[in-house]
């Protein structure tokens, strides 16, 4: 098998564990990301009961999702410093995805609200011990001169992953009940919870069989894994880290505020599911063909430059969605507003990983990490409360973040890596 995976390898031009694990988090992101849309059908089929708490479906809905990301980044600082201090990363990777296949099993049982969200606390929770100790393996198993490569590769696998398994997973719901061997029956609910289990137990087995910690992050384990706000160097008011961090949380929400107000953006442009769908995968599909090949510019042209450029492209691809009257005009904003979002992620996990000393990755990675994630969980609370205010508001209110995110960036983050084209890119120094 090791053979097999060396051979695919070749042309990402990354450590085979690398490419091991992008595949993993492939795997699992089909199944988790499978969730977020029958969870919903699942809540308003009938099938669930027991006391709701007052509240409707969708606030129910809407507090059950949410959970899973609030847990999800909360706890994601202790597992990533936690796997610093005992300099392992593999086995936090591993008892999360048995975490997450368990859970995505107790769904078939799960019948009541309490249950549901019970179960989907716990998703997170397991998550929380995947995303930071997976981001501090790659960034330890690359180098200065293909950190950004790297963290491309991983990153347009895991969205790979994300974005597919939305695609397919209502399909999967609607035309079940499905008939197996032996005259069983099982719901297409249930199927999808069995899907979403086997995906989750594929990637625990490539994880045990391909992948392995690094060398240097045994010989490292209980460094200094304190992570400041000031700038410790006196060059800067704040830790070039801290502003990335609050740089991605700027991001993500600005990003996160087209999913809410779906019925408010057709209503607006007076078109169907169809065009919302198209215009929603737009952003994934310009993340997934340019996390790779934007993380392997940055490894020759500096980190710094795509980052700047990136937050500062995010400003009026953010905005001119408040004001756009046709469908077309809109895919292509989120088309572009997907292309700054590239520019940012990985090159910012490069420049993090670049500072991060031995032994760090974990805690300084889950900075980004959990960020990011408060990020997807406030931007669709946000845009759900502005947009009683007027359409262009909560798109505005992106924008504002995007470029208070610039000029953090612009003033607090330098370059961590000498370029070996001297290229002028907006940006750099």
């Amino acid at each position: 098998m090791r053979r097999v995976v060396d051979r695919l390898v070749a042309p990402f031009a990354v450590d085979r564990r690398v490419l091991a694990l992008a595949g993993a988090r492939m795997a699992d992101g089909i199944g988790n990301s499978f969730l977020i849309i029958v969870i919903p059908l699942y809540v308003t089929s009938g099938t669930v009961g027991g006391t709701a708490f007052g509240l409707g479906d969708s606030t129910i809905i809407g507090l059950i999702l949410s959970l899973f990301g609030f847990l999800n980044s909360s706890f994601q600082p202790f597992t990533g410093r936690l796997s610093d201090r005992l300099g392992r990363r593999k086995p936090f990777i591993l008892v999360g995805l048995a975490g997450l296949a368990l859970t995505n099993a107790a769904y078939v049982f799960a019948e009541t609200y309490v249950s549901l969200l019970v179960v989907r606390g716990l998703q997170g929770v397991s998550v929380a011990f995947i995303i930071p100790t997976s981001v501090a393996l790659v960034n330890e198993l690359a180098t200065a001169g293909d950190r950004g490569g790297n963290m491309g590769v991983y990153n347009t696998f895991r969205l790979i992953g994300f974005g597919a398994g939305p695609a397919v997973a209502g399909a999967v719901v609607n035309l079940g009940p499905y008939a197996l061997p032996g005259k069983v029956t099982i719901s297409g609910f249930d199927a999808a919870f069995y899907i979403a289990t086997i995906t989750a137990t594929t990637s625990y087995v490539l994880v045990t069989v391909l992948v392995s910690d690094s060398e240097s992050t045994v010989a490292n384990a209980g460094a200094d894994l304190s992570i400041p706000i000031r700038d410790r160097s006196g060059t800067n008011l704040l830790d070039p880290v801290f502003t990335l961090g609050v740089a991605s949380l700027f991001m993500a929400t600005s990003i996160a505020l087209f999913a809410t107000i779906q019925p408010e953006v057709n209503a607006r442009l007076e078109q169907g599911a169809t065009w919302f769908g198209l215009q929603f995968a737009a952003f994934i599909i310009a993340q997934v063909t340019l996390q790779t090949p934007i993380g392997r510019a940055c490894d020759l042209y500096g980190r710094r430059p795509f980052i700047v450029a990136g937050m500062v492209f995010l400003i009026p691809t953010t905005l001119i969605q408040g004001f756009i009257t046709s469908s077309v005009v809109m895919f292509l904003a989120r088309l572009f507003q997907g292309i700054a979002a590239a520019m940012v992620f990985a090159p910012s996990l490069a420049l993090a990983g670049d500072l991060a000393g031995e032994g760090e990755s974990g805690s300084k990675l889950a900075v980004l990490t959990m960020a990011f994630g408060y990020g997807i969980a406030a931007g669709p609370l946000s845009s759900g409360v502005l947009v009683r205010f007027g359409f262009a508001v909560p798109f505005v209110f992106g924008t504002v973040l995007a470029a208070l995110g610039s000029i953090l960036v612009y003033t607090q983050v330098e370059e961590t890596l000498e370029p070996t084209a001297a290229v002028p890119v907006f940006g750099s120094d």
